[in-house]
This record gives structure tokens, C-alpha cells and sequence, in this order.
């Protein structure tokens, strides 16, 4: 297991094949680095599915409104809600969107992210300045690798828990 730093700014996903470690960026992102722990902290990503995975782009998970399967599980609505706090403003940076990178997910409007977020299976650099970079995967890719595709999946994967490392 890779040596955590920062416990507090470390992000622990539990996947069907095993544990992703995701190294929050804090300097680059307090908000929505923010949100992440408040909401993994309150058990709300527990359960939810990756409703959006694109072989060779990513994988979108994080609707904690519809995409729950513990609660109020709706696929035909997974990716079209988020949480019941504000919205966030736009956190953008030189940081690219590079294998392993967590992005935030939003609509049209940049100032729209909320609790939904992708991971990149490859460098998407056109993406670069226009959604927000506040994480890294530093262990489990593999795991990550192996999320069901599709739009939405057949039978999507699911965050069985998220936590901070910290908590642990």
C-alpha cells in the first residue's frame, strides 16, 4: 500500500476489485476538496453507481441525489442530480487532466459542479482550464481500469464506500 501524506486530504473509494487512494489537491481546489470529505464523511457516496463510463475518456459517479442504490435509486435519472448543498464556483487551474485525475463534473455552466466527479482513464487535455482538477489517483488504478462501460452501464459498478483516510 503506497504511504499516505496527508490523511486528511486522501480519499479512499471501495471497488468491487479493490481500494482507490485518491490524493486530494487542497491548494488548488479547497472547495471542492472540501465537499468531497463533507459528503464522504456523511456516508453519501456509499452506493453510488459510476453511471457514465467511457472507454478511453472516463468515469462519471457521484449523483448522490439519483444515483444511490441504497436510497432512492433512479438509473434512468443517474447523472442529473447532486446533493442538497450549493452549488460550486469554478476552481479551474493549470493542472491537466492527465491519467488518474479527478475532475469535477458540472453542466453548461462552469460555476455548476456539485457532488459529482470523473476519474480519466487517459490524458484529456483539451479538458484542461475548463473543469476543475482537485485529486489524483496514487494507488488502484487498475481498479479503476476495470469500472464497466457504458452510457449508462447495463449493470453499472458502484463506490461500495468512500472515505477519508484520516477516518480509518
Amino acid at each position: 500500500m503506497a504511504e499516505i501524506k496527508d490523511p486528511e486530504n486522501t480519499i479512499l473509494i471501495e471497488l468491487k476489485d479493490g481500494t482507490v487512494t485518491i490524493e486530494l489537491l487542497p491548494d488548488i481546489a479547497p472547495m471542492h476538496c472540501d465537499r468531497i470529505k463533507e459528503l464522504a464523511r456523511a456516508g453519501a457516496y456509499d452506493g453510488v453507481v459510476f453511471h457514465r463510463v467511457i472507454d478511453g475518456f472516463m468515469a462519471q459517479t457521484g449523483d448522490v441525489q439519483h444515483g444511490n442504490t441504497n436510497k432512492d435509486f433512479n438509473m434512468a435519472r443517474a447523472g442529473t442530480g447532486g446533493s442538497d448543498m450549493k452549488d460550486l464556483p469554478a476552481e479551474f487551474s493549470g493542472i491537466p487532466h492527465d491519467r488518474g485525475t479527478l475532475g469535477a463534473a458540472r453542466s453548461a455552466n462552469p460555476n455548476s459542479a456539485n457532488s459529482q466527479f470523473f476519474i480519466n482513464f487517459s490524458d484529456n487535455h483539451f479538458l484542461n482550464r475548463q473543469y476543475t482538477v482537485y485529486g489524483r489517483v496514487v494507488e488502484g488504478m487498475e481498479h479503476v481500469d476495470a469500472i464497466v462501460r457504458g452510457e449508462p452501464p447495463a449493470k453499472p459498478d458502484q463506490m461500495i464506500s468512500m472515505k477519508v483516510a484520516a477516518d480509518v
